[in-house]
């Protein structure tokens, strides 16, 4: 189909490619929808000359298609949009329906495209015109939806319409040269052949002697054959200075069009692809947001990797025309090779640097939540009450506490150094665009990674000091349950003292030096006694103190206090009753051993009658002391050693008190001796 043939259609501008293409390189394909009722007929056919232009690898790609309803009615756009699946529904990728401000919500509900897209074969979506920037860049649009791509439709007629005349007439020429090469061995050689033949018989009969009549040529059959060997020769000259001109002219196109495509790649780079880098400066503030940022990222990756694949054929088609190409050419091919690697390589740099600060920044906001986390359970543990059984399970806890922080130390260094490596990245951030300063957009950054490793150094600091107070309370609570337990074992030793007492000390000596002795390790034992009963009131002292200071109104000294002054009070009235008896046997031998000591003059046997008394008191009141229990302050008793062992002492001083008794009995018989005497002599005197 030729332009000329529909050119009052094509000035309708019914639709039109305006060189715009989308993120898949697709081109985009406009019909602009007007008030005015539009001719299906007219539109199939534009339709169909502008689908004739594009190549087939281009079709490949797929259409954009961009249904612009602002100005028609919702029959006429669905109808559209319905044609469309016969005219090109295997070239279609995607059309966009740009829709009103004000109606069609209702209408619309009627007939649902996405619902249709299996059998339509495309999906169709309802936009706005401002929204439509979200599937198609805004320098592929042109300038009525908001774009900055220029289009002049008549400038663009009239070209095409050069174009074809052009095309149509280098064709017809390039077929009649063809024909005229495929003949110049038939029709022109058969001509020179006959015109040779001619005069080469006109020669041969004029040399003859013959009497027939020669035949002579013509002047003009003379002539014939130069002037066709001369036009041979100017139409193979031409013919060569055609083929030559052809050549150079299909040198430059394919030059132009190398150019062409070179500038497309590198005014996208530096343009929209680069405008994409620019604003994707942000490392987001948590797991979550480096994640959401780094799935943009790769959407630019993929917009870019499209254009890094036609670089990679534009370089491969630029490497074979400077292998074969001409001296004139090889500047600007390489030239035009330079520019294309230099922006490709630049941008892919810049593509893997931006993938590097985001995956940084990922393993930055990571750690720092792990800290967090492991911050938060630290906590936690530091909040909660602390009620050990033991001290054991204060030393275990203590150990737990010191691997959380020690664990939390690790994770802060982690993150210092995660944080520093980001930090040094963006410190040697090249630009987006060039000669853009970014110090104040990495700013914002660098005061963010600054802001988390100092609120996580301020946070483990707190738990620090809290892990300290923690520390202290429990060091107290391992004193606190040490001073209890050595308390309770003070009362356990002052319990074994007095069962010591009552069942091993119950010796009262046999004489008055044994008894003394006795009393001295009495004094000694009462005297370990006092001392352990003084260390128990210390520590339960103590444990008050600890328990005031650890505020553990809770806790107390339990029985152990009641427990250590019982035992004590028992072992004061048994030491008493202890030191009593012995002080009576004491009393009692240095008594009785006044009585019965030896002398030779029996004047000094005789002993006052008062001190046989003192010993019969004593003896008999220690008796009965020793049949007698102690009795503690609870009502309780309890006997000093088993009965065998008192009856032992017991008899003891028995017979000790019938050795005073004999004595005594001597003592009166020898005063009554004297006394007969001194009556006797009284009486001879007298």
């Amino acid at each position: 189909m030729e332009a000329f043939k529909i050119l009052p259609v094509l000035k309708k501008k019914l639709a039109f490619l305006s060189g715009g293409k989308d993120r898949r390189s697709g081109l985009i394909l406009t019909i602009p929808l007007c008030t005015e009722q539009t001719s299906m007929e007219e539109l199939s056919a534009t339709l169909d000359y502008l689908l004739s232009i594009p190549s087939e690898k281009c079709k490949a790609r797929g259409f954009t298609v961009i249904v612009d309803g602002r100005k028609s009615q919702w029959n006429i756009v669905k109808t559209v949009v319905l044609m469309l699946q016969n005219v090109i529904p295997a070239e279609v990728s995607l059309v966009c329906v740009v829709k009103p401000d004000e109606f069609w919500d209702k209408k619309v509900t009627h007939f649902c495209f996405w619902k249709e897209k299996d059998r339509l074969g495309f999906e169709v979506i309802l936009v706005s015109a401002n929204k439509l920037t979200r599937y198609i860049e805004p320098c592929q649009l042109t300038d009525e939806f908001g774009g900055s791509l220029l289009y002049d439709h008549l400038d663009w007629l009239n070209k095409r319409l050069v174009f074809e005349k052009f095309t149509k007439e280098s064709t017809s020429l390039l077929d009649e040269l063809i024909v005229i090469n495929e003949n110049e061995k038939g029709i022109i050689s058969k001509l020179l052949s006959e015109l040779q033949q001619r005069r080469f018989n006109g020669s041969e009969g004029g040399g003859g002697g013959g009497g027939g009549t020669a035949w002579s040529p013509m002047d003009d059959e003379l002539l014939a054959q130069p002037q066709v060997m001369k036009l041979l020769d100017s139409l193979r000259e031409q013919y060569t200075k055609y083929q030559e001109v052809c050549r150079q002219r299909s040198k430059r196109s394919q030059l132009e069009e190398i150019q062409t495509k070179v500038m497309q790649v590198v005014n996208w780079l530096e343009g929209p692809g680069t405008e994409q880098l620019r604003t994707q400066w942000g490392i987001g503030d948590s797991i979550r947001a480096s994640q959401t940022l780094q799935q943009k990222h790769e959407e630019i990756e993929s917009q870019h990797s499209e254009w890094f694949a036609v670089y990679v054929e534009l370089n491969q088609q630029i490497a074979a025309l400077l292998s074969a190409g001409d001296e004139e050419d090889l500047m600007e091919l390489k030239g035009l090779q330079q520019q294309l690697s230099d922006v490709c390589y630049r941008q892919a740099s810049q593509l893997e640097f931006r993938q590097n600060i985001l995956q940084s920044a990922h393993e930055f906001h990571m750690t720092a939540q792990d800290l967090s986390q492991q911050l938060d359970g630290l906590l936690g543990m530091l909040c909660a009450d602390v009620t050990p059984a033991d001290g054991a399970a204060i030393q275990q806890t203590l150990k737990h506490l010191e691997e959380k922080l020690k664990s939390v130390e690790c994770a802060l260094q982690s993150l210092r150094e995660k944080g520093q490596v980001l930090l040094d990245q963006m410190s040697t951030q090249t630009s987006f665009s060039y000669g853009k300063d970014v110090s104040i957009e990495n700013k914002e950054n660098i005061d963010h990674i600054h802001s988390v490793m100092e609120d996580m150094q301020l946070r483990k600091q707190r738990c620090e000091d809290m892990v300290d107070v923690r520390r202290l309370k429990m060091l107290q609570m391992v004193q606190l349950f040490k001073c209890e337990e050595d308390a309770s074992q003070a009362v356990e030793w002052l319990g074994e003292l007095l069962d010591a007492l009552l069942k091993t000390h119950i010796r009262l000596g046999d004489d008055s030096q044994e008894t003394k002795v006795l009393l001295e390790k009495h004094k000694k034992f009462v005297d370990v006694a006092q001392s352990t009963y003084d260390y128990g009131r210390q520590l339960l002292q103590a444990t008050v103190v600890l328990c005031q200071s650890l505020r553990c109104t809770t806790r107390s000294s339990g029985d152990t206090l009641p427990r250590l002054n019982r035992v004590w009070k028992q072992f004061t009235v048994t030491s008493d009753e202890r030191q009593h008896r012995l002080e009576m046997a004491s009393a009692f031998h240095t008594a009785a051993v006044k009585i019965l000591r030896e002398s030779p003059e029996l004047a000094e046997l005789m002993v006052d009658m008062e001190a046989y008394e003192e010993v019969e008191t004593v003896g008999k009141g220690l008796l009965d002391r020793l049949t007698v229990p102690v009795i503690f302050p609870d009502g309780s008793e309890q006997f000093f050693g088993s009965p065998g062992d008192m009856a032992s002492s017991a008899e003891s001083i028995r017979e000790r008190m019938k050795l005073v008794e004999e004595k005594r009995f001597l003592q009166e018989e020898a005063e009554q001796r004297l006394d007969e005497e001194a009556l006797e002599v009284g009486a001879r005197e007298s």
